[in-house]
């Protein structure tokens, strides 16, 4: 019998995130210039620092490339973004081979159809609830959150509360966001 995703939260030792659609709400704006706009929730900046701050790896990997979405994911302390990634599995690779993990420390959270081998190989794939059907019918976790709406929040928190590292008075040590 399969492990019920709370089970798998237990290995859980890196993150790794998609942005347009679950950093971000997937809308963009465009300014006259043609530069896309986007918005971040600073309660998933919050988590990822969070995470951060116990030891936690954090990845990003999006087929976006604006260097904004990679300096605030800097700012936040993530080393790893990978920017106009089209074949995720190119960047997901080196980044394992990198860090020599394992399927199963890995979370993955995508909610696009670029996302479907990487939610497959990781240890629990995961998407925000407005996620596309393909995307939901291949992730062991849906959150009830939406993309930009908190839902990175969501599974970080889960995994750190299961293992016994989600401490709110933690809040008072991280830099702001």
């Amino acid at each position: 019998m399969p492990k019920s995703y709370k089970e798998l939260l237990h290995d859980i030792s890196t993150f790794i995130f998609d942005v347009d659609g679950v950093l971000t709400d997937g809308r963009l704006l465009i300014s006259e210039s043609g530069e896309l706009l986007r918005t971040m929730n600073a309660k998933d900046g919050y988590a990822i620092k969070a995470a951060l701050h116990q030891g936690y790896k954090v990845c990003i990997i999006t087929g976006g490339r604006n260097d904004g979405v990679k300096s605030r994911l800097m700012g936040l302390g993530v080393t790893d973004v990978f920017l106009n990634a089209h074949d995720k599995m190119v960047q997901l690779t080196e980044y394992v081979t990198k860090y020599d993990l394992k399927p199963e420390e890995i979370v993955y959270m995508g909610d696009d159809m670029p996302d479907v081998p990487a939610l497959r190989y990781a240890g629990l794939g995961c998407c925000p609830q407005d996620a596309i059907p393909e995307i939901k019918a291949v992730s062991q976790y849906i959150s009830h959150r939406k993309g930009g709406d908190c839902c990175v929040r969501d599974i970080i928190e889960q995994v750190l509360k299961v293992q016994g590292k989600w401490n709110p008075q933690d809040g008072n040590k991280l830099p702001s966001i």
